[in-house]
This record gives structure tokens, sequence and C-alpha cells, in this order.
């Protein structure tokens, strides 16, 4: 069961509302050193635990764009008043939570999620006997790390100099009582995000999806030389295929000459000991990437948080392509950076033709249709219905074209219902067209405007203008999924 809201780290809390969560770590004898180091500290990758995260996937991943986890739980309390079960009822995202170990508080970090997940805390932190674990699970920030004793603050909280449970401090409480804590950790140089940078980073407002696509449709105006425009768009290309497999947004140094260098001799320029360190640079200067550490870097956290989502994912991956790749194999290069489905509309290699109907028996209906199991089944009615309504008329180029007995067209659809696009098998995210312009507009030649104007991808001309049937109502955000795909975004195109 999900409890509370998943927010990103950017977001903005009121802090007179802001609870303290006192947390005992547990100490040496314990497990507790170990569990903090390893999905506190370090952080879990998601995509090692997806076969538990169940209906929290998509919460955990919009917390963490990056697909780096930092995560910690609470076992179940039986005893409905006792402070422990207070404190897994009441507490909430946007609450702070302070470490505590051997006599002293060690870090701190805010509560972005709150779930309830036995299958994930055992595959994590493992179980205890009679199989009990740490089910109710905190999605937590930035972690901060210091070392002040506790007696001081617990005396004035819970009056006592040790903590021996997990507990809720009231919102009134800690506002009261945050100055002792800021007396305690006086000059102390704290590791991690220093706190006039959190305050930074949570004043500025979040990136937009326009501005990213805006960055993106415009790098040849920030990088002057051609060459480093291209290796720029190549090596972002291969950051985004690391996010859309659930790998962490920042990568060492070392891994970044490995996986890029053999991507730029082959896409790009030649010289890669001199190009990629100039690559590196220039990708500063675009404003998406980031150095957190001096031999790691990565997208920015704003802009991996867009590109999860699924529609701007499609319409950077068609604006990087389309924009400063146009003569090189798509098809090769997004297969060689884990973007294999989007080099058409129809998805993953494989699924192009998944329940799609050839020859004559496609027009009377009788096609066979042999699904696999990891594809998506087709309704073979939706693909009747449509043709049906245009009478076999592409609605591209009005042509109808004739057989011995019948008229035959095919059924398209605007957004792949296969892997990656994941589009919805319904009408109005079909189209009747012709083989010759269902080929065009699956690999991308075609996409249909704002204006249902169908344009050629590569220089945006205007060839005609859709035909719509009254009766057919077509989805506009698979149209617009479908247009960023061929890299006609709102931005970065050149309609005439």
């Amino acid at each position: 069961m999900a409890m509370g809201n998943g927010y990103g780290a950017e977001t903005i809390f009121d802090p007179g509302s802001v609870q303290w969560v006192l947390q005992p770590r547990g100490g040496r004898p314990k497990r507790g050193p170990q569990n903090f180091e390893h999905s506190v500290r370090q952080g879990i990758r998601l995509a090692e635990y997806e076969h538990v995260l169940g209906e929290h996937a998509e919460l955990l991943k919009g917390i963490y764009p990056d697909g780096v986890a930092r995560l910690w739980g609470a076992s179940p309390c039986e005893t409905p008043g006792h402070v422990k079960a207070v404190a897994i009822r009441d507490q909430k995202v946007g609450d702070e939570v302070l470490f505590y170990a051997l006599g002293k508080f060690i870090a701190k970090a805010r509560i972005l999620g709150l779930l309830r997940n036995r299958e994930l805390a055992a595959a994590v932190w493992g179980a205890e006997e009679g199989q009990k674990t740490w089910e109710h699970v905190m999605a937590l920030g930035d972690i901060v790390e210091f070392d002040v004793p506790a007696a001081p603050l617990l005396r004035e909280l819970v009056n006592r100099d040790d903590l021996r449970s997990l507990t809720l401090v009231s919102a009134t409480s800690r506002q009261r009582h945050l100055g002792l804590l800021n007396n305690l950790l006086g000059g102390q140089e704290l590791k991690g995000r220093q706190p006039s940078e959190a305050k930074r980073a949570a004043s500025a407002p979040p990136m937009r999806r326009d501005e990213l696509l805006h960055a993106l449709g415009t790098l040849d105006t920030g990088i002057s030389e051609q060459e480093a425009t291209r290796d720029v768009s190549l090596t972002l290309l291969w950051a985004i295929g690391r996010l859309a497999s659930g790998q962490s947004r920042l990568v060492p140094r070392d891994v970044c000459a490995k996986e890029i260098g053999p991507l730029l001799l082959d896409f790009g320029v030649r010289d890669v000991n001199v190009t990629l360190e100039h690559t590196l640079g220039c990708l500063h200067r675009t404003g998406l990437w980031e150095a957190e550490a001096k031999d790691t870097g990565g997208l920015k956290r704003e802009a991996a948080r867009l590109l999860q989502k699924p529609l701007t994912r499609a319409e950077a991956i068609g604006l990087l392509c389309g924009s400063y790749l146009p003569d090189v194999d798509q098809g090769e290069l997004l297969e060689r950076v884990g973007l294999a489905g989007y080099a058409n509309a129809s998805g993953a290699p494989g699924d192009e033709t998944n329940g799609r109907q050839t020859g004559e028996a496609a027009a009377e209906g009788r096609g066979r249709r042999q699904v696999n199991g990891s594809r998506p089944d087709r309704d073979p009615r939706l693909a009747e219905e449509v043709k049906l309504l245009y009478k076999h008329q592409c609605q591209i180029c009005g042509e109808r074209l004739e057989t011995r007995f019948s008229h035959y067209s095919e059924a398209a659809h605007i957004q792949g219902i296969g892997r990656p696009h994941e589009g919805p098998d319904d009408l109005s995210n079909l189209l009747c067209l012709c083989p010759n312009h269902h080929v065009q507009f699956d690999k991308l030649f075609l996409f249909i405007d704002r204006d249902w104007n169908v344009r050629r991808s590569r220089d945006g001309k205007l060839l005609r203008t859709l035909i719509r049937d009254p009766g057919h109502n077509i989805d506009d955000k698979c149209v617009e999924y479908h247009r960023g795909l061929c890299g006609r975004s709102t931005y970065g195109t050149n309609q005439d």
C-alpha cells in the first residue's frame, strides 16, 4: 500500500509543517551500520530490485530518475499507542529524518516518499527470525552527515539522554528546538550537500520540458565546432540510454571513457583521446551536464527527471537524431546506446509487424496472428473498424488500393503499443494507410503537425492535409508523441 506522495528532490516544503523523525540506526552488534552504508549512504540500484518494486515502481523511479534510491525502513509495531506506531502512522512526506547512533546524531535527510513493501524490504535488508522485516519504507533525499552529541537535544524532546525507538517530533516542537540543533552543529563541516547549496537548489525553479527541448535543439548555438556538437549529441543519447535502462545518471570518468570512446570513434570524430575531454567540457556549457566529483559526472538531476517521462524522452531522442545526426545509421546507433525501440514508431525490434495483417487475407479479415508472449496483443476488430470507416482510403494520399475481390489498406498505430512507446490499442490511436505511407509513417519519414498537416520529417516540407472522418476522434497526445519521435516537437522545428 502506498503511503504519502513522492516528490523530486527539488520540491520546496513548508518549513512550518516539517516534523522530525528521530530514527535509531542501530549499533555495532546489529546490522544497522551495514544497512546504513548499503541503502542510505551508497543507495541501491532500482534496476536490481525491479522484481520486488511492484506497485511502487513508478513512485520510486519518479523520485530517483538516476535509478539510485536511498531507502530506510522500520519494522511493524503491533501496539497502536506505542511511540513507534505513532511515528509510522503520522510521519509524512517532507519531514526531516535525524539518524541516531551510539549517543550521537549522525545524519539528516528529507523524506521524499513513504511506502509499505515487505518484499522490497526483505530483498534490501533481509529478514529477522519469524520473517519480520523493515517494511515501512522511507524514500530519502540527499544525505547530510555530521557527528554531534544527541543528549542535549533528546533531553528537550523526549526527556531522555538516549533514543530507543523511532520517535516523531511535532512541527511546533521542531521549530522551537531547531536552534539547539544548529548550535550543536556549530561550524562543523558537513559531509554531503552543504545547507547553502541545498537551499539554492530548492529555491531554483525546476527545469521545464520546453526549456530542456530548447537546450537540446540549440546545441549548435552554444558549441561553435560542428564536430563537438555531433559528439555532444552522441554522448547525450548514450546518457539517455542509461536512464532508460535504469542505470545511474552519474557515471565515473573511466566508464565514460570505456563506453563513450568507441561510440565517438564509430559515429563521431576520430581523435577520441582529445575529443572525449573536449566533449565533456562542451556538455557542461549546455547546462544539462554536471560534475558531482572530480572523476564523476552525468546529466543534471532536473534533466534526468524530465527524461524519465515517455513523451519528453521520445522528443529528446528524435530531436538529437534529426538535428545533429541525420547522416548516420540511426537504427544501428540507437541499438548501440540501448534505445533500439525509438528507431521506428512501432517499438522494439520484432514488434513492427506484430498483429499487422498482410495480403488479401487482411482485407478479408482472415489474417493469421501469431503473438509472442512478450508482445502486446492487438485487437483485430479495431484495425477492421478504422479500415471500414475510411473504406480503405489512405488518410495521407487518398488512394484506395484495389485487389481482385476488394480493397487493401493497413491500420497503423500512431504511438506504437510495443516497448518502449506503450501507446493505447484504441481506435483513437489508429490511422488507415496504404502500405507505402504506413512504412514511411512507421520509419518516421512523415509526421503530423498541430494543424493536421502531413509533413516530411527531414525538412518540415508540407505534403498534404491528413484526411479525417468526423466520426474518428484521433488522440492529440499520440500524435504529439509520434511528432516528437520524428524530431519535430514544439521546439527545434522549421515548419513553413
